[in-house]
Protein backbone atom coordinates (compact mmCIF):
# COMPACT_ATOMS: atom_id res chain seq x y z
CA UNK A 1 0.00 0.00 0.00
CA UNK A 2 2.81 2.36 1.03
CA UNK A 3 4.30 1.82 -2.57
CA UNK A 4 1.21 3.44 -4.14
CA UNK A 5 1.15 6.52 -1.96
CA UNK A 6 2.64 9.55 -3.99
CA UNK A 7 5.76 11.21 -2.62
CA UNK A 8 3.48 14.37 -1.25
CA UNK A 9 1.85 11.43 0.58
CA UNK A 10 5.04 9.61 2.28
CA UNK A 11 6.48 12.56 2.83
CA UNK A 12 3.95 14.26 4.58
CA UNK A 13 3.83 11.84 7.01
CA UNK A 14 6.96 10.82 7.62
CA UNK A 15 7.82 14.21 8.78
CA UNK A 16 4.27 14.22 10.48
CA UNK A 17 5.24 11.43 12.15
CA UNK A 18 8.57 12.75 13.29
CA UNK A 19 7.30 15.75 14.57
CA UNK A 20 4.98 13.73 16.66
CA UNK A 21 7.25 11.56 18.08
CA UNK A 22 9.55 14.59 19.07
CA UNK A 23 6.66 16.28 20.48
CA UNK A 24 5.37 13.40 22.33
CA UNK A 25 8.85 12.84 23.73
CA UNK A 26 9.95 16.35 24.43
CA UNK A 27 6.02 16.80 26.09
CA UNK A 28 7.21 13.36 28.15
CA UNK A 29 10.39 14.92 29.17
CA UNK A 30 8.92 18.60 30.00
CA UNK A 31 5.82 16.40 32.13
CA UNK A 32 8.58 14.62 34.08
CA UNK A 33 10.52 18.20 34.60
CA UNK A 34 7.18 20.04 35.83
CA UNK A 35 6.47 17.12 38.37
CA UNK A 36 9.74 17.08 39.86
CA UNK A 37 9.62 20.58 40.22
CA UNK A 38 6.33 20.76 41.50
CA UNK A 39 7.73 18.35 44.20
CA UNK A 40 10.61 19.90 44.67
CA UNK A 41 8.68 23.57 45.41
CA UNK A 42 6.36 21.59 47.92
CA UNK A 43 9.41 20.07 49.36
CA UNK A 44 10.98 23.30 50.23
CA UNK A 45 7.94 24.74 51.66
CA UNK A 46 6.84 21.58 53.55
CA UNK A 47 9.96 21.03 55.24
CA UNK A 48 10.38 24.98 56.36
CA UNK A 49 6.61 25.03 57.36
CA UNK A 50 7.77 21.92 59.22
CA UNK A 51 10.75 23.29 60.88
CA UNK A 52 8.72 26.67 61.86
CA UNK A 53 6.28 24.55 63.72
CA UNK A 54 9.12 22.38 65.37
CA UNK A 55 10.74 25.55 66.74
CA UNK A 56 7.83 27.80 67.53
CA UNK A 57 8.35 28.65 71.36
CA UNK A 58 4.35 28.12 71.73
CA UNK A 59 4.22 24.62 70.35
CA UNK A 60 7.90 23.71 72.48
CA UNK A 61 6.50 25.16 75.96
CA UNK A 62 2.84 23.27 74.82
CA UNK A 63 4.70 20.19 75.46
CA UNK A 64 5.19 20.90 79.59
CA UNK A 65 1.13 21.57 79.38
CA UNK A 66 -1.31 19.07 80.87
CA UNK A 67 -3.32 19.54 77.61
CA UNK A 68 -0.61 20.33 75.31
CA UNK A 69 -3.45 20.17 72.19
CA UNK A 70 -5.09 22.73 73.76
CA UNK A 71 -2.23 25.51 72.68
CA UNK A 72 -0.16 23.24 69.71
CA UNK A 73 -4.22 22.37 67.91
CA UNK A 74 -5.05 26.05 66.88
CA UNK A 75 -1.78 27.33 65.97
CA UNK A 76 -1.41 23.93 63.83
CA UNK A 77 -4.57 24.32 61.92
CA UNK A 78 -3.85 28.19 60.87
CA UNK A 79 -0.66 27.37 59.56
CA UNK A 80 -1.70 24.84 57.79
CA UNK A 81 -4.78 26.85 56.48
CA UNK A 82 -2.20 29.42 55.72
CA UNK A 83 0.38 27.08 53.75
CA UNK A 84 -2.39 25.50 51.52
CA UNK A 85 -1.29 21.83 53.09
CA UNK A 86 -3.07 19.18 54.02
CA UNK A 87 -2.27 18.47 57.45
CA UNK A 88 0.25 19.63 60.16
CA UNK A 89 0.61 17.20 62.87
CA UNK A 90 2.83 17.36 65.93
CA UNK A 91 3.48 14.65 68.22
CA UNK A 92 5.36 13.44 71.26
CA UNK A 93 8.10 11.30 71.26
CA UNK A 94 5.60 8.20 71.66
CA UNK A 95 3.60 9.24 68.71
CA UNK A 96 0.58 10.91 69.97
CA UNK A 97 -0.92 13.35 68.35
CA UNK A 98 -0.96 17.15 69.58
CA UNK A 99 -2.65 18.48 66.66
CA UNK A 100 -4.66 17.05 63.64
CA UNK A 101 -6.75 18.02 60.57
CA UNK A 102 -9.44 15.49 62.21
CA UNK A 103 -10.07 16.66 66.26
CA UNK A 104 -11.11 13.27 66.74
CA UNK A 105 -7.59 11.80 65.87
CA UNK A 106 -6.38 14.13 68.80
CA UNK A 107 -4.48 11.99 71.44
CA UNK A 108 -4.04 8.74 68.92
CA UNK A 109 -1.00 7.53 68.21
CA UNK A 110 0.61 8.50 64.72
CA UNK A 111 -0.45 5.53 61.88
CA UNK A 112 3.07 6.26 60.12
CA UNK A 113 6.50 5.08 60.93
CA UNK A 114 8.19 8.36 63.28
CA UNK A 115 11.83 7.03 63.46
CA UNK A 116 13.40 8.66 60.88
CA UNK A 117 12.53 12.14 63.18
CA UNK A 118 12.72 10.51 66.11
CA UNK A 119 16.36 10.09 65.41
CA UNK A 120 17.20 13.29 64.85
CA UNK A 121 16.89 13.30 60.78
CA UNK A 122 14.42 14.84 58.59
CA UNK A 123 12.23 12.36 56.45
CA UNK A 124 10.98 12.97 53.01
CA UNK A 125 8.56 11.31 51.37
CA UNK A 126 5.19 9.10 50.59
CA UNK A 127 3.27 7.79 53.15
CA UNK A 128 -0.39 6.33 53.43
CA UNK A 129 -1.78 7.90 56.90
CA UNK A 130 -5.10 8.72 57.62
CA UNK A 131 -6.12 10.51 55.56
CA UNK A 132 -4.58 8.74 52.71
CA UNK A 133 -1.44 8.73 50.48
CA UNK A 134 0.62 11.81 51.23
CA UNK A 135 4.33 13.59 50.01
CA UNK A 136 5.22 14.26 53.59
CA UNK A 137 8.30 15.92 55.36
CA UNK A 138 8.63 15.00 59.21
CA UNK A 139 11.65 16.98 61.58
CA UNK A 140 12.39 16.17 65.00
CA UNK A 141 11.34 18.69 67.91
CA UNK A 142 14.17 19.50 70.56
CA UNK A 143 13.72 21.51 73.52
CA UNK A 144 15.93 23.32 75.16
CA UNK A 145 19.04 20.85 75.14
CA UNK A 146 18.54 19.42 72.03
CA UNK A 147 16.88 16.30 72.96
CA UNK A 148 14.25 14.94 70.38
CA UNK A 149 11.15 15.50 72.59
CA UNK A 150 8.34 14.91 69.47
CA UNK A 151 7.92 15.33 65.99
CA UNK A 152 6.26 17.78 63.46
CA UNK A 153 4.80 16.33 60.13
CA UNK A 154 3.21 18.10 57.27
CA UNK A 155 2.32 17.00 53.99
CA UNK A 156 0.10 17.17 51.09
CA UNK A 157 -2.14 14.68 50.03
CA UNK A 158 -0.92 12.75 46.31
CA UNK A 159 -4.64 13.25 44.91
CA UNK A 160 -4.04 17.26 45.86
CA UNK A 161 -0.73 17.06 44.19
CA UNK A 162 -1.49 15.05 41.04
CA UNK A 163 -4.55 17.46 40.46
CA UNK A 164 -2.48 20.61 40.14
CA UNK A 165 0.22 18.49 38.32
CA UNK A 166 -2.60 17.95 35.62
CA UNK A 167 -3.71 21.44 36.02
CA UNK A 168 -0.38 23.00 35.50
CA UNK A 169 -0.04 20.45 32.38
CA UNK A 170 -2.65 21.66 30.33
CA UNK A 171 -0.96 24.14 29.02
CA UNK A 172 2.31 21.85 28.31
CA UNK A 173 -0.11 19.78 26.57
CA UNK A 174 -1.81 23.07 24.14
CA UNK A 175 1.67 24.03 23.71
CA UNK A 176 2.73 20.79 22.27
CA UNK A 177 -1.00 20.35 20.54
CA UNK A 178 0.13 23.74 19.06
CA UNK A 179 3.97 22.51 18.42
CA UNK A 180 2.63 19.51 16.78
CA UNK A 181 0.04 21.54 14.31
CA UNK A 182 2.56 23.81 13.46
CA UNK A 183 4.75 21.35 12.50
CA UNK A 184 2.59 19.23 10.77
CA UNK A 185 1.80 22.76 8.68
CA UNK A 186 5.82 22.88 8.00
CA UNK A 187 6.19 19.33 7.17
CA UNK A 188 3.19 20.45 4.02
CA UNK A 189 4.77 23.66 3.31
CA UNK A 190 8.37 21.61 3.26
CA UNK A 191 6.63 18.77 1.22
CA UNK A 192 5.56 21.41 -1.84
CA UNK A 193 9.35 22.96 -1.79
CA UNK A 194 10.55 19.39 -1.91
CA UNK A 195 8.11 18.32 -4.67
CA UNK A 196 8.92 22.29 -6.94
CA UNK A 197 12.58 21.17 -6.78
CA UNK A 198 12.14 17.64 -8.17
CA UNK A 199 9.64 18.81 -10.73
CA UNK A 200 7.09 17.12 -9.08
CA UNK A 201 8.13 13.39 -9.54
CA UNK A 202 7.53 10.28 -8.51
CA UNK A 203 10.39 7.96 -6.42
CA UNK A 204 10.09 5.68 -9.76
CA UNK A 205 10.28 8.26 -11.44
CA UNK A 206 12.99 9.78 -10.59
CA UNK A 207 14.90 6.15 -10.24
CA UNK A 208 14.09 5.46 -14.14
CA UNK A 209 15.18 9.26 -15.02
CA UNK A 210 18.98 8.60 -12.93
CA UNK A 211 18.69 5.26 -14.53
CA UNK A 212 17.80 6.50 -17.99
CA UNK A 213 20.40 9.38 -17.45
CA UNK A 214 23.36 6.93 -16.19
CA UNK A 215 22.42 4.29 -19.08
CA UNK A 216 22.42 7.14 -21.90
CA UNK A 217 25.28 8.98 -20.83
CA UNK A 218 27.54 5.92 -20.69
CA UNK A 219 26.34 4.39 -23.88
CA UNK A 220 26.60 7.86 -25.93
CA UNK A 221 29.63 7.86 -28.71
CA UNK A 222 30.35 11.19 -28.07
CA UNK A 223 32.56 11.91 -25.23
CA UNK A 224 31.03 14.00 -21.94
CA UNK A 225 33.07 15.85 -19.56
CA UNK A 226 32.10 18.42 -16.62
CA UNK A 227 34.25 20.21 -15.04
CA UNK A 228 33.60 22.31 -12.07
CA UNK A 229 34.37 26.07 -11.57
CA UNK A 230 37.35 25.09 -9.47
CA UNK A 231 38.69 23.09 -12.32
CA UNK A 232 38.14 19.67 -11.37
CA UNK A 233 36.37 16.86 -13.19
CA UNK A 234 33.33 16.22 -11.99
CA UNK A 235 31.81 13.91 -14.88
CA UNK A 236 33.22 11.77 -17.09
CA UNK A 237 31.53 9.22 -19.33
CA UNK A 238 33.03 5.70 -21.39
CA UNK A 239 33.25 7.36 -24.55
CA UNK A 240 35.61 10.48 -22.94
CA UNK A 241 37.50 8.25 -20.97
CA UNK A 242 38.41 6.05 -23.97
CA UNK A 243 39.02 9.30 -25.81
CA UNK A 244 41.41 10.10 -23.30
CA UNK A 245 43.01 6.75 -22.75
CA UNK A 246 42.00 6.97 -18.95
CA UNK A 247 40.07 4.91 -16.44
CA UNK A 248 36.42 7.00 -16.14
CA UNK A 249 37.73 6.33 -11.66
CA UNK A 250 40.70 8.04 -12.39
CA UNK A 251 39.71 10.97 -13.92
CA UNK A 252 36.77 11.73 -12.11
CA UNK A 253 37.69 14.23 -9.09
CA UNK A 254 41.18 14.77 -10.88
CA UNK A 255 42.61 18.47 -11.43
CA UNK A 256 41.29 19.12 -15.44
CA UNK A 257 44.58 20.68 -16.88
CA UNK A 258 46.68 17.23 -15.45
CA UNK A 259 43.81 15.29 -17.46
CA UNK A 260 42.83 17.10 -20.64
CA UNK A 261 45.62 18.61 -22.31
CA UNK A 262 46.55 22.02 -23.71
CA UNK A 263 44.52 22.04 -26.64
CA UNK A 264 40.96 20.51 -24.62
CA UNK A 265 41.84 23.08 -22.16
CA UNK A 266 41.67 25.30 -24.47
CA UNK A 267 38.75 24.63 -26.08
CA UNK A 268 37.22 24.46 -22.10
CA UNK A 269 37.74 27.69 -21.51
CA UNK A 270 37.28 29.42 -24.26
CA UNK A 271 34.18 28.22 -25.30
CA UNK A 272 33.59 26.62 -28.80
CA UNK A 273 29.72 26.12 -29.72
CA UNK A 274 30.81 25.37 -33.29
CA UNK A 275 33.17 23.11 -32.67
CA UNK A 276 37.57 22.67 -33.10
CA UNK A 277 39.11 19.98 -34.33
CA UNK A 278 41.92 18.24 -31.83
CA UNK A 279 44.12 15.79 -31.89
CA UNK A 280 44.14 13.39 -28.90
CA UNK A 281 46.63 10.44 -29.55
CA UNK A 282 45.56 8.54 -32.23
CA UNK A 283 42.08 9.56 -32.07
CA UNK A 284 41.05 13.08 -34.34
CA UNK A 285 37.88 14.54 -32.13
CA UNK A 286 36.13 17.20 -33.15
CA UNK A 287 35.75 19.19 -29.33
CA UNK A 288 32.89 21.89 -28.34
CA UNK A 289 32.78 23.64 -25.24
CA UNK A 290 30.10 26.12 -23.30
CA UNK A 291 33.00 27.83 -21.84
CA UNK A 292 34.62 28.00 -18.39
CA UNK A 293 35.21 31.85 -17.89
CA UNK A 294 32.17 34.04 -17.92
CA UNK A 295 33.25 37.48 -17.27
CA UNK A 296 36.45 36.84 -16.09
CA UNK A 297 35.17 34.17 -13.27
CA UNK A 298 35.47 30.42 -13.35
CA UNK A 299 31.68 28.73 -13.90
CA UNK A 300 31.05 24.94 -14.37
CA UNK A 301 31.34 23.88 -17.86
CA UNK A 302 30.76 21.07 -20.19
CA UNK A 303 33.43 19.83 -22.50
CA UNK A 304 31.86 17.62 -25.45
CA UNK A 305 33.76 15.06 -27.83
CA UNK A 306 33.06 13.44 -31.20
CA UNK A 307 35.51 10.91 -32.16
CA UNK A 308 36.43 11.88 -36.45
CA UNK A 309 39.03 9.17 -36.99
CA UNK A 310 37.41 6.89 -39.23
CA UNK A 311 35.66 10.13 -41.20
CA UNK A 312 39.07 11.45 -41.11
CA UNK A 313 40.74 8.12 -42.61
CA UNK A 314 37.73 7.72 -45.14
CA UNK A 315 37.78 11.50 -46.43
CA UNK A 316 41.87 11.38 -46.63
CA UNK A 317 41.20 7.57 -48.92
CA UNK A 318 38.37 9.35 -51.21
CA UNK A 319 40.91 12.31 -51.70
CA UNK A 320 43.34 10.07 -52.60
CA UNK A 321 41.45 7.78 -55.01
CA UNK A 322 40.46 11.15 -56.55
CA UNK A 323 43.14 12.16 -57.24
CA UNK A 324 44.64 9.04 -58.84
CA UNK A 325 41.79 9.06 -60.92
CA UNK A 326 41.85 12.54 -62.34
CA UNK A 327 45.70 11.83 -62.62
CA UNK A 328 45.00 8.64 -64.65
CA UNK A 329 42.20 11.05 -66.78
CA UNK A 330 44.58 13.12 -66.86
CA UNK A 331 47.44 11.42 -68.25
CA UNK A 332 46.78 8.12 -68.78
CA UNK A 333 43.49 5.19 -69.24
CA UNK A 334 40.81 5.85 -67.00
CA UNK A 335 39.69 3.10 -64.54
CA UNK A 336 38.28 0.32 -66.27
CA UNK A 337 39.48 0.64 -70.12
CA UNK A 338 42.37 -1.14 -71.69
CA UNK A 339 45.27 0.42 -73.38
CA UNK A 340 45.32 -2.41 -75.68
CA UNK A 341 41.92 -1.90 -76.41
CA UNK A 342 42.27 2.02 -76.66
CA UNK A 343 44.78 1.38 -79.22
CA UNK A 344 43.15 -0.80 -81.85
CA UNK A 345 39.98 1.45 -81.14
CA UNK A 346 42.44 4.61 -82.35
CA UNK A 347 43.21 2.54 -85.20
CA UNK A 348 39.53 1.82 -86.03
CA UNK A 349 38.72 4.98 -85.71
CA UNK A 350 40.97 6.61 -88.14
CA UNK A 351 40.46 4.07 -90.61
CA UNK A 352 36.72 5.03 -90.72
CA UNK A 353 36.54 8.89 -90.96
CA UNK A 354 32.68 9.20 -89.39
CA UNK A 355 32.61 5.84 -87.79
CA UNK A 356 28.92 5.09 -85.16
CA UNK A 357 30.29 2.83 -81.88
CA UNK A 358 28.44 -0.01 -83.65
CA UNK A 359 31.12 0.23 -86.60
CA UNK A 360 33.62 0.74 -84.73
CA UNK A 361 32.85 -2.03 -82.35
CA UNK A 362 32.19 -4.93 -85.16
CA UNK A 363 35.91 -3.43 -86.45
CA UNK A 364 37.74 -4.02 -83.18
CA UNK A 365 35.39 -7.15 -82.11
CA UNK A 366 33.92 -5.46 -79.02
CA UNK A 367 30.21 -4.59 -77.80
CA UNK A 368 28.76 -1.43 -79.14
CA UNK A 369 28.55 0.01 -75.43
CA UNK A 370 32.14 -0.68 -74.87
CA UNK A 371 33.13 0.95 -78.05
CA UNK A 372 31.12 4.07 -77.02
CA UNK A 373 32.96 4.39 -73.63
CA UNK A 374 36.38 4.31 -75.54
CA UNK A 375 35.03 6.90 -78.31
CA UNK A 376 33.57 9.37 -75.40
CA UNK A 377 36.99 8.90 -73.40
CA UNK A 378 38.65 9.98 -76.66
CA UNK A 379 35.95 12.61 -77.37
CA UNK A 380 36.09 13.57 -73.71
CA UNK A 381 40.34 14.46 -73.40
CA UNK A 382 39.98 16.15 -76.93
CA UNK A 383 41.36 13.35 -79.34
CA UNK A 384 38.31 12.92 -81.32
CA UNK A 385 35.36 14.74 -82.63
CA UNK A 386 31.73 13.74 -81.18
CA UNK A 387 28.69 14.85 -84.06
CA UNK A 388 25.05 13.97 -83.94
CA UNK A 389 23.92 12.32 -87.60
CA UNK A 390 20.04 13.99 -88.42
CA UNK A 391 19.90 11.48 -91.73
CA UNK A 392 18.95 8.44 -89.89
CA UNK A 393 15.14 8.15 -89.30
CA UNK A 394 13.91 8.89 -85.84
CA UNK A 395 16.59 9.11 -83.22
CA UNK A 396 19.92 10.89 -84.13
CA UNK A 397 23.16 8.38 -84.14
CA UNK A 398 26.32 9.93 -82.93
CA UNK A 399 29.21 9.35 -85.01
CA UNK A 400 33.02 9.95 -84.05
CA UNK A 401 35.91 10.99 -86.01
CA UNK A 402 39.68 11.34 -85.51
CA UNK A 403 40.52 15.07 -84.60
CA UNK A 404 43.10 16.09 -87.37
CA UNK A 405 44.98 18.71 -85.26
CA UNK A 406 45.67 15.81 -82.65
CA UNK A 407 47.46 12.95 -82.49
CA UNK A 408 45.04 10.01 -81.28
CA UNK A 409 47.61 7.73 -80.40
CA UNK A 410 47.10 6.75 -76.43
CA UNK A 411 49.74 7.64 -74.16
Amino acid sequence: MASKMTLRVQLLLLQALIVFLVTLATGIVAGAFQENALREAYKERMQAVAQSVASLPTVLDAFDDIDPSAAIQPVAEVIREASDLAYVVVANADGIRYSHPNPDRIGEEVSTDASVPLSGEIYVGTQTGTLGTSWRVKVPIRDEDGDVIGTASVGILESELNAEFLSNLTWLISAMLAAAVLGVLGSAWVTSVIRRRIYSLEPHQIAALVKNQETTLHRLSEGVITVSAEGRVTLVNDAAARFLGRDAVDITDADADSVLGDELMAVLREGEPAGRPVIVGSHVLVARSTGSIVDGEGVEATLLLRDHTELHDVVRRVETADAIIAFRQRFGVPKGLSAETLERVVSALSARPNASASEIGEDVQISRVSARRYLEHLAGSGRALRALDYTTKGRPSTRYRAHEATDVRPL
